[in-house]
């Protein structure tokens, strides 16, 4: 019997986002990594600066007769931008770009009809929620904490 979802989620998310074609170049890391100076662009699935959790989920009976939950969860994010100059405004920008990138990865397309369900392993999947922080070190750099929160049946 399936307890949760949210094993199989996050692998699909990390398989959207890896063959993304707007995230070329862009390394997509499972879980925290230390920091690397020398990566410029890179995404965390399942991480975030001073996240409690991961991933925080909730169940319930779906209805009646308690045969089937309700499973929602929110993945917590993290896509980071650094350079070697002083220019605050291009890490920023392309932080929300590759935000956006994530984002439309998991719209649904021609291409990708299963991409709001994580591949078929949610209900539904979107971005829900983003925090952008800025620092100057050896450099610039900006991250951009957000969260795909995913509802599930099992």
């Amino acid at each position: 019997m399936e307890t949760s979802r949210v094993p199989a989620a996050v692998a699909a998310l990390l398989d959207i986002l890896r063959a993304a074609p707007a995230l070329a170049g862009v390394r997509i890391v499972d879980g925290p990594e230390s920091t690397n100076a020398s990566e410029r662009d890179m995404i965390l699935v399942g991480w975030q600066p001073g996240a409690d959790a991961a991933v925080a989920l909730t169940q319930s009976f779906n209805g009646a007769g308690a045969r089937t939950r309700d499973e929602d969860f929110d993945i917590s994010c993290y896509a980071e931008s650094r350079r070697g100059d002083k220019d605050m405004s291009v890490v920023r920008d392309r932080v929300f770009v590759l935000v956006g990138a994530v984002e439309a990865a998991l719209r649904a397309t021609n291409e990708a009809p299963e991409a709001p369900t994580l591949n078929g392993t949610v209900l539904w999947a979107h971005l829900t929620a983003g925090n952008l922080q800025q620092a100057q070190a050896e450099g610039v750099v900006a991250g951009l904490a957000f969260t795909v929160s995913c509802r599930a049946r099992i």
